[in-house]
């Protein structure tokens, strides 16, 4: 005999949508017991998960290909290619960039091959960075792991994964086979990092080499160094291929024109493409880049060979007009803000609003960044456990109620104050 069929109706529906947010607010409630508050929360109430923040590239293009103006921070990065194609110049980029909006970087050298002086040139404030040349794998990534942890890092950059060598390697014999350990070494890590990176906010860039697959008939026969466990973690991998050498007739050579593509992309539409001026000693030509992106969009208009901004001449030819804004800051600054204001609507800062009251003006304390914070407040509250059970063995020992109420005030009081 055949079972008769139910239909729920719209009250029965309510009941048991009513049924299901008690269970689920019953769950959230001993998550957040056994976890810690912020453990579960929904996705889109805004409560606990900042926008995407960035550190600019040094290229205009390149941050419209990167498509939220920067490399994201609380990310792993990759920047592979062949040799001599500036993949170090685009990290060195990504230092000084943040370093001139106050961050702090360090440069993890594991092929111990840093130029201070070409560093400087592209901007970086050697007196400022923090650098490491590790003699093992397993030292240059515990090092990156306590500076992740101190959550006092912006951008960190490890040059490069081919030269993070195990230490059983380098305690080997030449000719040793070691196969996979580069490539544990790597997985390990990334499973441990990962996290931490996400919480402390800082932009994590790996270098690494190109490879060549032996007995691939069909298809790209280049890999990349250390196992696929970086390309899984890495949110952005960017592959860096020169393209041509830049020298006027005659003359040697002042620089490389090469080509970025973004070709894995979590935090925007990937496969884009910029092409950069890279110029010797100097890294990224920033007014080529900032003209090229300008009258790709309008801002700047190309007349035969006559540049001009808003109906006026700045330059005859490409290097004319880059010298106009070289020459200008301020137009060229000007122009700037223009194009991230039409590339990035949404990642342009406003302007903080102006306080009010006079309770508003004043500052609140700032908590310690990142993991240190949560490892003073949990020092904290175990010194104050520690007090209050002092207290009630004194109680029990035949302490005064008065005294035992005064030392418990105090202790709240102190409490109130650490947090």
């Amino acid at each position: 005999m055949a079972k008769k069929l139910t239909t729920m109706t719209t009250e029965d529906y309510s009941a048991l949508q009513q049924d299901k947010e008690k269970a689920l607010d019953a769950a959230r409630l001993q998550i957040e017991k056994q976890f810690g508050k912020g453990s579960l929360m929904k996705l889109g109430n805004g409560t606990g998960i900042p926008g995407i923040r960035t550190i600019p590239s040094g290229s205009i293009l390149l941050d419209a290909a990167l498509g939220v103006g920067g490399y994201p921070k609380g990310r792993v990065i990759e920047i592979f290619g062949p040799e001599s194609s500036g993949k170090t110049t685009l990290a060195l980029h990504a230092i000084a960039e943040s370093q001139k909006k106050g961050g702090i970087a360090a440069f993890i050298d594991a092929e111990h091959a840093l130029d201070p002086l070409y560093a400087k040139g592209l901007g970086v404030n050697i007196d400022e960075l923090w650098v490491s040349q590790p003699d093992t794998g397993e030292q240059a990534l515990e090092i990156t792991e306590s500076l992740i942890r101190s959550g006092a890092m912006d951008v960190i950059v490890i040059d490069s994964v081919a030269a993070l060598t195990p230490q059983s390697e380098i305690e080997g014999n030449m000719g040793d086979s070691h196969m996979g350990l580069q490539a544990r070494l790597m997985s390990q890590a990334l499973r441990k990092l990962t996290g931490t990176i996400s919480k402390s906010g800082t932009c994590l860039i790996f270098i690494n080499q190109i490879r060549m697959k032996i007995g691939v008939m069909f298809g790209n026969p280049e890999t990349t160094t250390g196992g696929n466990a970086l390309k899984f973690y890495s949110s952005v991998r960017l592959e860096v291929r020169k393209i041509e050498t830049i020298a006027a007739s005659g003359e040697d050579a002042t620089g490389n024109m090469v080509r970025v593509k973004v070709v894995k992309n979590k935090v925007a539409p990937p496969f884009r493409k910029a092409e950069l001026e890279i110029i010797f000693g100097k890294g990224i030509s920033w007014s080529g880049s900032l003209l090229d992106a300008a009258v790709e969009h309008g801002l700047i208009q190309k007349s035969g060979s006559w540049y001009s901004y808003k109906e006026d001449r700045i330059g005859q030819g490409r290097e004319n007009a880059k010298l106009f804004l070289q020459s200008n800051p301020d137009i060229a600054e000007k122009v700037d803000k223009e194009l991230r204001t039409l590339l990035f609507p949404k990642a342009t800062p406003a302007e903080e609003p102006e306080k009010s009251s006079a309770e508003d003006k004043t500052e609140k304390p700032k908590p310690a960044a990142g993991i240190l914070a949560a490892g003073l407040q949990s020092a904290a509250i175990q010194g104050i456990a520690q007090k209050q059970t002092a207290v009630q063995q004194d109680k029990k020992s035949g302490g005064t109620g008065e005294g035992s109420n005064n030392t418990e005030s105090q202790e709240t009081a102190n409490e109130e104050e650490l947090f």
